[in-house]
């Protein structure tokens, strides 16, 4: 693991989870980009170094922060790099993968077909996804030897609950795929052993078969990562409104059902406290109220978890040193 002396900042560490890696989601809009720079930045003030890698195809992160991001880790503050991965050019980049690895083992006169069939694998819903969680499994093993903490600024909710679920479709999936391809490569053994043929096993040197046995070791030592909660925590970020709220039940519910850990409930954009005197004006009061009672919810379907606050700000908080001031505070 590298080190680096990095510039700590005053007062007591962001209540976040402290876990190796971290995932931010939530419906879009509610500022799950914000809490995951404001995250990674402490992270980074405490000495440890952090990686913040976005795979929102919206992508705000580099505008949260006020620089150019692409596709590899760039510095974006002491102790703290930030990087974003196009779900759509990792598609193209995996079926270009895909198809190099065909062309070695399929007959020429069939890889036109071949190249056509993959072709319209690249639009076929969840392509996407698969080549996202593709180099989402790279990240997780590769980048973690450099960094101490990973920080995960996921897509809406939707989206990450679909790339969350991916280990165990895709195991289940690759293993069939595995078995096919065995049998195939069996068969074509026992002709050969008919033959007479003294050519080694069709199963050595299989550039298809080993391509989807380390995919699939690989899915596998992902889920491990994701599903332990030593490791690995799952932050969702909501406002104090019916249908975020709704959303996120719905979705911790969800990453139950995988097993992924939920480390915290981020209350976003709430109206500061009443510094007393005047009377308040109607609508913020109304305002201030309607929160409560959202509150209330948030805290009877979501208190399992540590529930943290953020005020609402009087300005876009854009830009390192504006995330740094932001205060995240337990009740």
């Amino acid at each position: 693991m590298l080190s680096e002396a990095t510039t700590g900042s005053p007062g007591a560490p962001l209540p976040f989870p402290d876990r190796p890696i971290l995932f931010f989601g939530g419906k879009g809009g509610v500022g799950k980009t914000t809490m995951a720079a404001v995250a990674a930045l402490d992270m980074a003030a405490r000495g440890h170094r952090t990686l913040l890698v976005s795979t929102d195809p919206a992508h705000s992160t580099a505008d949260v922060l006020q620089t150019d991001l692409g596709d590899g880790p760039r510095r974006v503050a002491e102790g703290c790099w930030a990087m974003e991965v196009d779900p759509e050019r990792e598609a193209d980049r995996y079926i270009e993968a895909v198809k190099e690895r065909v062309a070695s083992a399929a007959p020429p006169r069939l890889l036109g077909e071949v190249y056509r069939q993959i072709d319209i694998a690249r639009v076929s819903p969840g392509a996407v996804e698969s080549a996202l969680f593709d180099r989402f499994t790279h990240i997780l093993e590769n980048e973690r030897e450099d960094y101490d903490r990973l920080v995960f600024d996921t897509a809406p909710t939707g989206q990450t609950l679909r790339l969350l679920s991916l280990p165990e479709l895709m195991t289940t999936w690759i293993g069939g795929l595995i078995k096919r391809r065995r049998k195939v490569g069996a068969l074509a053994q026992m002709w050969k052993n008919v033959a007479g043929s003294e050519a080694t096993s069709a199963l050595e040197n299989d550039p298809l078969l080993g391509a989807l046995e380390e995919r699939r070791d690989r899915f596998q030592r992902a889920r491990r990562i994701l599903t332990d909660p030593a490791r690995t925590a799952f932050v969702f970020v909501v406002i104090p409104e019916r249908l975020p709220i709704w959303e996120t039940e719905k979705a911790v519910e969800a990453l139950a059902k995988h097993d992924v850990p939920v480390g915290a409930i981020v209350v976003n954009q709430l109206l500061p406290g009443r510094d007393g005197g005047a009377t308040e004006d109607p609508f913020l009061a109304a305002r201030r109220e309607r929160q409560a009672g959202y509150l209330a919810r948030i805290s009877d379907t979501l208190g399992d978890w540590p529930v943290l606050r953020v005020d609402l700000q009087d300005s876009d908080p854009v830009g390192v040193d504006a995330l740094r001031r932001i205060p995240v505070y337990e009740p």
